[in-house]
């Protein structure tokens, strides 16, 4: 199994639970050694960021490496969580890999991602093994075992 430094965790915010589900088993299945937390609302994601709510003490909990965030969820959406987490502080959101997967076919959610530097990339859901491994080469070190 492959494993890269500052990528313990995949968080996986999506408010439909198959989804997640189908997600985790494509992370499992990409051979990548890291822990998946799947999620279901953008603000229990920030919770869990923060270590506050239900999430608080577990700042022992593997951290973050990439969040693969869905844009249509009820309450507060992928926007309006992008929005709360630029005012987090630096160490809530240090070296995460936020990653757009969404099923939205609106050109202007594309363009307005570009424009979202905390954003790193945007993709069409259904996530695939070869577009995760690609975003762990990309932004990640491979840690070579002797």
């Amino acid at each position: 199994m492959k494993k890269y430094k500052d990528l313990d965790c995949v968080l996986l915010v999506d408010d439909d639970i198959s989804t997640n589900f189908i997600h985790r088993r494509i992370v499992e299945n990409t051979k990548i050694n890291v822990a998946v937390k799947e999620i279901t609302s953008a603000r229990e994601a920030l919770d869990y960021l923060t270590f506050s709510g239900k999430y608080a003490h577990t700042e022992d909990a593997p951290k973050a490496g990439i969040i693969f965030l869905d844009i249509n969820m009820p309450g507060m959406n992928g926007w309006d969580f992008m929005a709360e987490y630029k005012k987090l502080d630096e160490k809530h959101k240090a070296r995460i890999v936020v990653v757009m997967l969404t099923t939205s076919l609106n050109p202007d959610d594309e363009l307005h991602a570009a424009k979202v530097e905390e954003i790193a990339t945007y993709l069409h859901k259904p996530l695939n093994m070869q577009a995760f491994s690609t975003i762990a080469d990309k932004y990640f070190e491979e840690i070579k075992e002797n």
